[in-house]
């Protein structure tokens, strides 16, 4: 007896027409034609069946703040940074609290139920800090919420930082963050990324560091990181996020560096719908793209995932927590139109990401938990073309949302009465 059984899905490997079983919040059985009553169906016949979305690189603290205390007119990362300088010793904890319990119902209702959000520790009553531990309490039955120690202000440039950030790891944040192209010097920033690797080591946790977000083709930090992932013994629990100078770094230097970060085992992520809007800002005309080399890292071997980074912050004034937007602008940015440069984008903000955050159970695998989403699309590449519907998203098996079919009706003479753009 089964609780629940998807009927004939088609899944992300390109299997069809495969029945999924679920007893007590996980996956049971996995295959066609699958005997055995169950409590409930879903017939999902020509429709993707997939593990939810993960956003492996996000900022909750500062999310559904647009236009407090007014808006970024320059739209460049300073103005960015200096207008949540302004903002943060005004914030309220209860408002942070329920701005990212906002988001976070925007985000079941995408499928998106594991995120990795970075939370600023320079602040010296470490109230955002508080605050998102008490965001994940409260989301936990539903979103796996991973917290990300992060240094806005730059963990020497900003006096005390080094002992807020082990305070907040104290509290119970997950990972150690950094941002070393935003301390004084070069010199600062490489010693930042040694100090920061070592507290992780020390304390067995992950790494996640802002890194190079900057056109300087000489910010070099990610090459620091590589090293310190390999002296540390810490392969596979490091990752750089942003990595936006590699886009203006000449290629003979790029040929020496990919292999080095292959060899670290480091995790990249890329958040293609800020950089593009980020980066660039001091050029006229050709204009750079501003985000990774997120091809050539996949080519490589190395765990790449896309991430939304923002939405209506003092950094980007758009977004609604959609992983397929995050995608679609991914594979652009980067002219992965072939189908399977398609496929890894959707990669990208499943199964890569979840790897990243080391989630336990996840995957389309008897034994994985029951987290699954049902999309009005037929495979990846339609999910990402036509951003697909959230029919239903699970959680453990039960159903936590669902929506109707996107479909218009037309009134066109000798030709259909609706579409769904499938």
């Amino acid at each position: 007896m089964f609780d629940l059984v998807i009927r004939r899905a088609n899944l992300p490997d390109g299997r069809a027409g495969v029945d999924i079983g679920v007893r007590q919040g996980r996956i049971a059985a996995v295959e066609p034609n699958l005997a055995g009553e169950a409590g409930a169906e879903i017939d999902a016949t020509g429709r993707l069946v997939t593990p939810p979305f993960v956003d492996a690189h996000f900022h909750m603290d500062s999310t559904l703040s647009y236009g407090i205390p007014r808006v970024n007119r320059s739209g460049t990362l300073l103005e960015g940074i200096a207008l949540w300088g302004e903002l943060k010793p005004t914030l309220v904890q209860d408002a942070i609290i329920e701005r990212a319990l906002a988001y976070c119902d925007w985000a079941v209702a995408r499928g998106l139920l594991a995120i990795r959000s970075h939370v600023d520790v320079c602040d010296p009553r470490l109230l955002a800090t508080e605050a998102l531990l008490e965001v994940k309490r409260r989301v936990a039955p539903y979103i796996d919420l991973q917290l990300v120690a992060f240094p806005q202000d730059g963990v020497l440039r900003s006096p005390g930082a080094v002992d807020l950030l082990k305070r907040a790891l104290d509290m119970g944040v997950d990972v150690v963050g950094g941002i070393p192209h935003f301390e004084r010097t070069m010199a600062d920033g490489a010693e930042s990324v040694r100090l920061l690797c070592g507290i992780a080591a020390e304390r067995g946790l992950l790494v996640d560091m802002h890194c190079d977000e900057s056109d300087d083709p000489l910010s070099r930090h990610v090459e620091t990181l590589a090293y310190e992932a390999q002296r540390l013994g810490m392969q596979g629990r490091v990752t750089g996020s942003h990595l936006t100078s590699m886009h203006s770094m000449d290629n003979y230097y790029v040929s020496k560096l990919i292999p080095l970060m292959a060899e670290a085992d480091l995790g990249v992520i890329s958040n293609p719908l800020i950089n593009i809007v980020l980066q660039g800002r001091h050029d006229t005309y050709p204009k750079r793209r501003g985000m990774t080399r997120v091809p050539e890292l996949m080519a490589a071997g190395l765990t790449v995932a896309l991430g939304h980074d923002c939405v209506m912050d003092p950094w980007y004034p758009l977004g609604t927590g959609d992983m397929l937007e995050v995608a679609h602008m991914g594979l652009h940015v980067a002219q992965m139109t072939g189908s399977d440069g398609i496929t890894a984008c959707f990669r990208a903000v499943t199964e890569n990401p979840a790897k990243l955050l080391h989630l336990d159970g996840y995957g389309l695998e008897p034994g994985c938990h029951a987290d699954l989403v049902v999309l009005q699309a037929a495979d990846p590449v339609a999910a990402i073309r036509t951003r697909a519907a959230r029919l239903f998203v699970l959680r453990r098996g039960a159903v936590i949302s669902r929506c109707a079919p996107v479909q218009a009706e037309l009134d066109l003479p000798g030709r259909p009465a609706s579409v769904t753009f499938s």
